[in-house]
């Protein structure tokens, strides 16, 4: 069973490692801005001690003209702590002329300081001593709900529990469109590229050098970009030479019409041109053909020395040569693992290149080598071969070197042909000058 584990440099893990990132640092945050919040909301600001001590200030000067005096500020700034508003000595006890009820007794056994740490318990609001500037009396009141700290928790609230984490999530949307959706946009622009100039289109180099999931879509994407420029490449040479080809045998076709041949001789003439144009278009269309072929063709183990009894027989009936000028030296149990049908005309097409180019009395050899798991198959003739430097002309379409091999006829696409049959078994064909002659080798895997 196949792992469904992702490789190791799958989009799977930096997706990974930011979705855990971003969850992580959601949580960090939180906690850090909760724990500044808390430890904020429980001390006064800086405000609300100034307030207390600007009534602790007013306390002192009522104090110091006397229990009247004191009574009556009591009385006027009564609104500001209804529940207890006392001044009492440093050991709480109340200064004369303060009448407190019980309650507010009880409530003087559980005051602290104003500037130390608050808390809500009850119903909120604790009993604070403020001191006067003498240091030797407090005054003593509930809190106002105005002064008390915690007022902003519903706005911190808000910024901790909404605005950070929306922040956060803004930073992982943005690291998520420059992971995924900034690559995934630029192939996009290829691609619509593509449809108004499909041959200059390439991947970006940031692409490039990716080795995820989006690197391999933009290579992908890069190699059918070169693909498509080949094949569009190789079919504007084909309909060029293709034309070309096909004005000879129109022209010799005109002036046979314009000449008053006989009726025979025009009748030959016709069909021979006629037949040469099927041929050529023939040959054209299976070459466009075989290259528009992707991957490879299907395989199997062929018996080369039964596939060229065949070859051999047709073409020793077709070139009217005996059968001595075709020599066979092929060892027994010659295998290759091919195509039979696309075998077959390679090696046909290179035969009759062989046969085409010979001197008068010439022949023909065909050998076969095994080295490697590779059989090597060569088909030599006695011809005058070809330069050093043509040797890889020979197989483009088209090519004909009428100087270097006098007495060629044809179109100059059996060698092309047969080298792309060979090359979608897997193979490999290539031509080399023997002694005399030219001999083509196609090596095929072995069975």
């Amino acid at each position: 069973m196949a792992t469904l584990m992702p490789g190791q440099r799958s989009l799977f893990w930096p997706l990974v490692i930011l979705v855990a990132g971003f969850c992580l640092s959601l949580i960090s945050a939180t906690h850090y801005l909760s724990a500044r919040m808390d430890r904020y909301l429980s001390f006064l600001p800086d405000r609300a001690l100034g307030t207390l001590q600007g009534y602790a200030a007013e306390a002192a000067q009522a104090l110091a003209e006397g229990p009247d005096a004191l009574e009556r500020w009591r009385r006027q700034r009564i609104e500001v702590s209804p529940e207890l508003l006392v001044l009492v000595d440093e050991d709480r006890r109340p200064l004369a002329g303060q009448a407190l009820t019980e309650r507010q007794r009880r409530m003087l056994g559980f005051v602290r300081d104003y500037d130390g740490l608050m808390s809500r318990r009850g119903d909120g609001r604790p009993t604070i001593r403020v001191p006067l500037p003498d240091q030797s009396h407090y005054l003593v009141l509930r809190l106002p709900e105005a002064l008390a700290p915690w007022g902003q928790r519903a706005l911190l609230n808000l910024l901790l529990l909404y605005v950070v984490p929306g922040l956060l999530a803004v930073l992982f949307c943005v690291l998520l469109y420059w992971l995924l959706i900034s690559p995934l946009e630029r192939l996009r622009r290829q691609a619509n590229a593509m449809r108004a100039d499909p041959l200059q289109s390439l991947l970006p180099a940031s692409l490039a050098r990716r080795r995820d999931e989006l690197g391999e879509l933009g290579r992908s994407l890069e190699f059918l970009t070169l693909r498509l420029r080949q094949s569009v490449a190789q079919q504007r040479q084909l309909m060029r030479d293709l034309s070309h080809e096909l004005r000879t045998p129109l022209s010799r076709l005109g002036v046979a019409a314009e000449t008053e041949l006989p009726l025979p001789e025009l009748r030959n003439r016709l069909e021979r041109e006629v037949g040469n144009m099927r041929q050529l278009v023939d040959s054209t269309l299976e070459l466009a053909w075989l290259d528009s072929v992707p991957g490879r063709l299907d395989c199997d183990a062929v018996d080369v020395n039964a596939l060229w009894d065949v070859l051999r027989e047709d073409a020793l009936f077709e070139s009217g040569w005996q059968p001595e000028r075709i020599v066979t030296a092929l060892p027994q149990g010659c295998q290759v693992l091919g195509n039979l049908n696309a075998l077959a005309q390679a090696l046909e097409n290179v035969l009759r290149n062989a046969i085409r180019h010979s001197p008068p009395q010439g022949r023909v050899c065909f050998s076969a080598e095994q080295a490697d798991g590779c059989w090597t198959l060569c088909l030599a003739d006695q011809g005058p071969g070809v330069a050093e430097a043509d040797l890889q002309v020979i197989f483009r379409p088209f090519a004909r070197l009428n100087k270097a091999r006098p007495d060629g006829d044809g179109f100059g696409l059996g060698l092309a042909i047969a080298q792309r049959q060979i090359n979608l078994q897997q193979g490999h064909i290539w031509a080399e000058n023997g002694e005399p002659g030219l001999r083509v080798c196609i090596q095929l895997q072995a069975v």
